[in-house]
């Protein structure tokens, strides 16, 4: 299944957030490090559901979470952070 322009749009704000608040090399880390087990990942995250959407939306919390159950997401991510990263340091 394509990722749609939705999906990008949603994985591209969340690079953002990422980069502005300077935890680009952090995230590049962990996604790398948990991308082939993003399955695994991705259900912890719906069990932590509930604790966590008390701080953010509910709608965008789950549809971050299914975007991050998928490994070629993940990898779009890495590549929009790490470009996001490169243009604001030049």
């Amino acid at each position: 299944m394509a990722m749609n322009i939705e999906d990008k749009k949603i994985l591209k704000y969340f690079a953002k957030k990422i980069v502005e608040k300077g935890l680009a090399v952090p995230a590049i880390f962990l996604f790398e490090s948990t991308k082939y087990i993003s399955f695994i990942a991705g259900q912890t995250l719906i069990f932590l559901g509930p604790i966590l959407t008390f701080f953010v939306s509910d709608k965008k919390y789950y549809n971050l979470v299914d975007l991050l159950e998928r490994k070629r997401n993940i990898e779009y991510l890495i590549i929009q952070i790490e470009e996001l990263n490169l243009s604001i340091k030049r």
